[in-house]
């Protein structure tokens, strides 16, 4: 089985797929922004580096979810392929960091890219507020997310909340991050657990019927 968490930056992605891989008895395959050698680059000058960094993820991602695809193995993926293309790409394009012909070529590879793949068999999405995001990014403390700028964020919840809504590739389940605190509570862990072991058993009804 294939989980992949989405959300926006801070929302909580790889504290979730570490406490669900551990629940669940999965893997996990992290996303891991320290080894991107563009993403300081970046966050300096967003203009000048958005198109490295947009074929940078892509594949990236694209290796990392043929590689879990191909396992066969039980696995929770930190951060989807689609979250780049649907939501941080045009979000550049709109905010004029990113050209139109680069946005272009980047979504022609994209489409390329897409029908190597299978979909998960279920996406979580962390919803949440930009206050509890802003609040999330403080405590991690990575360097270069100093400069975010609220205006950058809100775009971005913008978008997920209208990519999540049309997204209909597979099983999903929206997590309110605002009103759910996985991390601290294990009651509403426990909330997050039960919601996806049905939809595990709406994937796979004969496990349902051997623990029935």
């Amino acid at each position: 089985m294939h989980i992949a968490i989405a959300g926006n930056i801070g929302s909580g992605k790889t504290t979730l797929a570490t406490m669900l891989a551990k629940h669940l008895g999965f893997e996990v395959e992290y996303e891991d922004p320290n080894d991107n050698p563009y993403i300081y680059d970046f966050y300096s000058d967003m203009q000048r580096w958005s198109f490295n960094l947009q074929v940078y993820f892509l594949n990236t991602r694209l290796k990392q979810t043929l590689l879990i695809q191909r396992s066969g193995r039980n696995v929770v993926q930190d951060r989807t392929l689609y979250e780049d293309a649907e939501i941080f790409t045009p979000n550049l394009l709109s905010m004029g960091l990113l050209s139109q012909r680069d946005y272009e070529n980047y979504r022609n590879l994209y489409e390329s890219v897409i029908k190597l793949l299978q979909p998960p068999d279920l996406v979580i999405f962390l919803k949440g507020s930009v206050a509890t995001l802003v609040d999330q990014i403080t405590l991690r403390n990575r360097e270069y997310e100093e400069n975010l700028r609220l205006g950058y964020l809100e775009r971005l919840n913008e978008r997920y909340l209208k990519w999540f809504e049309s997204y209909e590739l597979s099983h999903k389940i929206e997590v309110d991050i605002d009103q759910i605190r996985f991390r601290d509570n294990p009651e509403h862990m426990g909330l997050i657990l039960d919601a996806v072991r049905k939809e595990f058993y709406s994937l796979f009804p004969e496990e349902q019927a051997k623990h029935a």
